[in-house]
């Protein structure tokens, strides 16, 4: 809406002015646009599910891997994003990176109605999505400059709570928009089925056509009502410099093992269902383990902030790690069918505890970068003051995009390892084992780097 170069929200009569109001503003329309953007972003987790149903012929492992790409290139990207935003303008940005969105899902809407499209495209078009990923990032970095440091978390984590979302919202609304025609003969005919539109009929390219209208509003919202917030010149170095910090890959260690987890399992849940449980319709529910996830980030943050960071983060791993022990435990394997609900509850288990550890290690993050500054401003012998507590917010933003870009990895981990799984051992099992070593790692780092040591961060 306008470019505001005098933008001062620490300033308590700026904001009671006039800041809070465009802060909200900003943050209202940020919001829808990183639904979608998590949405697109998914969106892979589903088609992959009915690629087969359609004709085309993947291998698991195949599957699995494009359920995977959209983290892979979001990952890659989320640090670009963060570091153009301050430079292009929020309203800019944002509206440019949502308008991308039509690319990757324009894309899947005509690719899927050509049977001779080969696994090459599919493969670029799911690295396309990962565009919905980055966005975190970018809406993050404006959502933080709109905000004075008082409110700056809790707007924050608005902001994330609701855009993981957008997960839960494509594996709802996708399988219902692709078994019918809602775009008339302007979506085209479907797939499936022995007489085109007959039982078994699927109209996959809704499953991309879908987002398209509201992708376009968002934009459109975005580039009329957004604004410029004239934030400095993004500073590569400055930035840079939290990587020889104490703490900052032990966070992003964490960070895999909480947000890692939650993206991972739903981009791999629906697709492990469909080939270890014959007829279980995995898409009528598969969505509530990603919604139960995103209800319980919030919980984790209140958790953090009466019992401590550290303490809630090693409780959620120890849960986690128990959740995969017991996915694995009612596994098919050998002479046994396994057990369906068994399975289910212990993996939407898993999404609950990522989303409560999620939540308390984000809140960990600029925790521990203000002790860390206050100890080194403490062995100088000097008092804190507000060019300190400014650079161990600065320090602390750096690290949580850091971390939330080698969390968003574990979107493709974990999809992959259980193709790859398939394809090596015939079963998931290796790499539920794995899992709960992982977690077991994370709980030993967050004991070692925080408790051990009886920081004020626990």
């Amino acid at each position: 809406m306008a470019h505001i170069t005098a933008w001062h929200p620490d300033d308590r009569a700026f904001w009671e002015r006039e800041g809070g109001r465009i802060a909200l503003r900003n943050l209202a329309l940020s919001v829808p646009a990183l639904v979608l953007a998590f949405a697109v972003w998914t969106l892979w987790s589903v088609a992959v599910v009915y690629l087969p149903r359609a004709g085309f012929r993947f291998s698991s492992l195949q599957l699995f891997t494009l359920a995977a790409l959209p983290a892979l290139s979001g990952a890659a990207l989320r640090a670009l994003h963060a570091f153009v935003l301050p430079n292009a303008g929020g309203r800019r940005w944002t509206a440019l990176s949502t308008a991308c969105l039509l690319a990757p899902t324009l894309g899947f809407g005509l690719a899927v109605q050509d049977p001779a499209t080969g696994y090459a495209t599919f493969a670029a078009l799911a690295l396309l999505c990962g565009i919905g990923g980055a966005n975190f990032a970018s809406s993050m970095v404006h959502v933080a400059a709109c905000f004075p440091a008082a409110q700056r978390a809790f707007a924050l984590g608005l902001n994330a709570g609701m855009g993981n979302l957008g997960v839960s919202l494509a594996q709802f609304a996708i399988p219902l928009a692709v078994t019918g025609g809602v775009f008339g003969a302007l979506g085209g005919a479907p797939q499936g089925g022995a007489t085109g539109a007959g039982p078994g009929a699927l109209w996959l390219q809704n499953a991309g056509l879908l987002w398209v209208p509201f992708i376009s509003l968002a934009a459109a919202a975005a580039w009329l009502g957004l604004d410029d917030l004239g934030d400095a010149p993004s500073r590569p170095a400055k930035r840079a410099a939290v990587t020889h910090r104490r703490h900052a890959w032990t966070l992003c260690w964490l960070y895999l093992g909480t947000f890692g987890t939650y993206l991972g399992l739903a981009a791999g849940l629906p697709l492990l269902l469909e080939t270890q449980f014959s007829a279980s319709h995995a898409l009528t529910y598969a969505w509530i383990g990603p919604l139960a996830g995103a209800l319980a980030r919030p919980v984790g943050g209140w958790l953090a902030d009466e019992a401590g960071g550290a303490r809630v983060s090693f409780a959620a791993f120890a849960g986690m790690g128990v959740a995969a022990a017991g996915a694995l435990l009612w596994l098919p394997g050998g002479q046994s069918p396994g057990h369906l609900g068994g399975f289910v509850a212990a993996a939407f288990a898993l999404f609950i505890l990522a989303g409560i550890g999620n939540g308390a290690v984000f809140r960990l993050v600029p925790a521990v970068f203000a002790a860390d500054h206050g100890r080194r401003v403490a062995r100088a012998g000097r008092t804190e003051g507000d060019a300190d507590e400014r650079a161990a917010a600065a320090e602390g933003a750096a690290a949580l995009g850091m971390a939330s870009a080698a969390g968003a990895t574990g979107g493709f981990f974990i999809p992959v390892f259980f193709g790859a799984s398939l394809a090596l051992a015939g079963t998931v099992a290796p790499a539920l084992a794995a899992f709960v070593a992982f977690y077991a790692t994370c709980a030993g780092a967050t004991w070692r780097a925080f408790l051990r040591e009886k920081v004020s961060v626990a």
